[in-house]
């Protein structure tokens, strides 16, 4: 794990060969290496065996420097954000053009595109660790959840506006973050120095793959089950009710192997202090409240009439939310100290929203639902700030990269299963519906499957088939989502309350005098 403290701020009181200890204990070398500091015989780490790595001093960046290599790291936070939300707009022309919601290859793309959004937001996070000090580190990690929230709350926007006027269509606003990212890819190959390896298979050994597989195994098989159940294939058919059980042995799997592993993907014996499962259970359920709303706000809109334009438009008051709090939240936990309070008035903010999103219908003015989003920013923004310095503040200098990746492991997880959960909510919902009020018109099967795949086919309505009663079949879809988000709200507000409050120490040392 990556060392918290630069070498040269000169608080790390410990005798040399408790540096040593810890180095040899399986502590990662920094990803930022710039200089190796020259130590006197006594305070150099020895060598060890090809399973064991070096600690590698380093000197403290600062000032302008600093900045650069954290605004490069932000560059791709802010784009892997963007990516992960932009299918939020992008879904009802995309699908309208498939016919389907469920192509393999666009599947298969966002996984792909998950995975290295993913890897950019947590080791921009890693970055920081190494860089600096605990008592900023609300601060810089504000302005990192401005990057993510601002991000994920104009990817709407941005995949709307590309796709309302450009000739490519939704293609363009995947091919333009292309320059970008080559970019930031450059900068970072450029600042980022990578210490020379001490051997391939000690660094090799250290990655939990068993883990991780397994881990992919479970949200695969869930996802599959989930989307499929009551949307492709009956519920009872052998598909659910193979992959869903299948899924959960994959998940019991998964929580036995990182039980046992050196470098879980997960720490579940961390798991067991009380701040971070609570913490990291917050996060779980607050980013499938997030990521649901991002996704389904904006097609509901788009229900509506709505171009892909206006319904992103409606998601930029998040941005504004997050912006405020995230940054707030830092500098009043850096100022007193105290997060528990702050930790319950995030969730509650993102309480308030999914009530508001409950009130609404087919005539609801637009003003409701952004500030609604004002709000979800807000809440979310303040959430993933102190929810990230509870766990921190809860664990070892030397369990904070591992227990970093754990919160993003629980974010992404959450994101990907809120957003499959909602799907599956939304669709068996609408079918339902949609059979009830129009089942004996003749091709009513055919109908309610063009409806489902295209929103367009609501100005296009058959003979015999009424606007009023095909919107009111999906005004309950997507009240039947927002009270789901309710309970997983209220869920998360129960968990944030059961953190406890631990000091947040002014020095890396952690003194008890600070």
């Amino acid at each position: 794990m990556a060392k918290d403290e630069p070498a040269s701020t000169g608080h790390d009181r410990r005798a040399p060969a408790d540096r040593m200890s810890r180095a040899e204990n399986g502590e990662r070398t920094p990803l930022l290496t710039h200089q190796n500091k020259t130590l006197p015989p006594a305070e150099q780490t020895q060598p060890g065996s090809n399973d064991e790595e070096q600690a590698i001093v380093v000197e403290e960046v600062k000032g302008f420097k600093l900045w650069l290599i954290l605004c490069t790291c932000w560059i791709g936070v802010f784009l892997g954000a963007i990516d992960s939300t932009i299918i939020a707009t992008l879904s009802a022309p995309i699908s309208s053009e498939f016919k389907s919601l469920s192509e393999n290859a666009m599947i298969f793309g966002r996984v792909i595109a998950g995975i290295g959004g993913g890897g950019l937001m947590s080791i921009s996070t890693f970055v920081g660790t190494d860089l600096v000090p605990l008592r900023k580190r609300g601060v810089i990690q504000g302005v990192g959840n401005i990057c993510y929230g601002a991000g994920a709350m104009l990817g709407g926007i941005f995949g709307g506006f590309i796709n309302d006027n450009s000739s490519l269509g939704w293609r363009l606003a995947f091919l333009i973050q292309v320059p970008p990212v080559l970019v930031s890819a450059a900068l970072v190959a450029y600042l980022v120095r990578i210490p020379p390896k001490v051997s391939d298979k000690s660094f090799l050994a250290r990655i939990d793959f068993t883990g991780a597989i397994s881990l992919i195994v479970f949200l695969v098989l869930l996802l599959l089950g989930l989307n499929a159940g009551g949307n492709v294939v009956p519920w009872v058919h052998p598909l659910p009710l193979t992959t869903l059980p299948l899924s959960l042995a994959a998940l019991v799997g998964f929580v036995i192997r990182e039980a046992r592993a050196k470098q879980p993907v997960i720490p579940v014996r961390l798991l067991l202090d009380r701040t971070v499962f609570a913490a990291c259970m917050t996060n779980l359920l607050c980013c499938m409240v997030n990521m649901a709303i991002l996704f389904y706000a904006p097609v509901y809109l788009q229900t509506r009439g709505s171009s892909a334009t206006e319904a992103g438009l409606a998601i930029l008051f998040g941005p504004v939310g997050i912006s405020v709090c995230s940054v707030g939240s830092g500098l009043i936990m850096k100022r007193t100290g105290r997060y528990i309070a702050l930790g319950i008035a995030s969730v509650l903010l993102m309480l308030a929203c999914v009530v508001l999103l409950t009130t609404l219908d087919e005539g609801s003015p637009k003003w409701p639902l952004m500030v609604g989003f004002l709000l979800l920013g807000s809440g979310q923004g303040a959430m993933l700030t102190v929810t990230l310095l509870a766990c921190l503040a809860a664990v070892d200098h030397s369990q904070q990269a591992v227990i970093t990746s754990a919160t993003y492991a629980f974010r992404s997880v959450g994101g990907t299963v809120g957003i499959t959960a909602a799907s599956a909510i939304y669709q068996n919902v609408l079918k339902r519906q949609l059979w009830d009020r129009f089942g004996a018109l003749p091709g009513a099967a055919e109908e309610i499957g063009r409806i489902r795949d295209d929103l367009g086919e609501i100005g296009r309505l058959p003979d015999g088939w009424t606007r009023d009663g095909v919107m009111a079949s999906f005004m309950e879809a997507f009240r039947a989502v927002w009270f789901l988000m309710l309970a997983l709200t209220l869920l998360g507000l129960v968990c944030v309350s059961l953190m406890r409050q631990h000091k947040l120490h002014s020095t890396l040392a952690r003194s008890e005098r600070d």
